[in-house]
C-alpha cells in the first residue's frame, strides 16, 4: 500500500486532530479494520481512532468532547453531593 494521508482523532481532547501517512490497512481477528501509522508506530481503528476524511474526524472530536463534558458534569455532581461528617479522633 503506498502512503495516505488520514486523520487521526483518538487524541483530539488533548492534541487536536491530527494529519497522519498511513502505511498499512488490514482486518484483524474480528474483522475490525486498522489501519498502521508510521510516526506513532502503532494501529488504529479505521473509523472510529482514525478517519480518512477531516470531516468524520471532526465529527468524532465533536462526540468526544461532548462525552467527556458529560461525564465532568456527572463527577461535578457527585462532588456537590458529598457530605462530610465531624472528624473523628484516634
Amino acid at each position: 500500500m503506498s502512503k495516505k494521508t488520514y486523520y487521526l482523532s483518538k487524541y483530539a481532547l488533548s492534541q487536536g486532530i491530527n494529519r497522519v501517512e498511513v502505511t498499512e490497512q488490514w482486518r484483524d481477528q474480528s474483522g475490525v479494520e486498522r489501519v498502521y501509522a508510521l510516526w506513532y508506530q502503532c494501529s488504529f481503528v479505521l473509523g472510529k481512532e482514525i478517519h480518512e476524511s477531516e470531516e468524520s474526524a471532526k465529527a468524532a472530536a465533536h462526540v468526544a468532547r461532548k462525552k467527556r463534558i458529560a461525564s465532568l458534569k456527572r463527577q461535578i455532581a457527585k462532588l456537590e453531593a458529598m457530605t462530610f461528617l465531624e472528624a473523628m479522633t484516634f
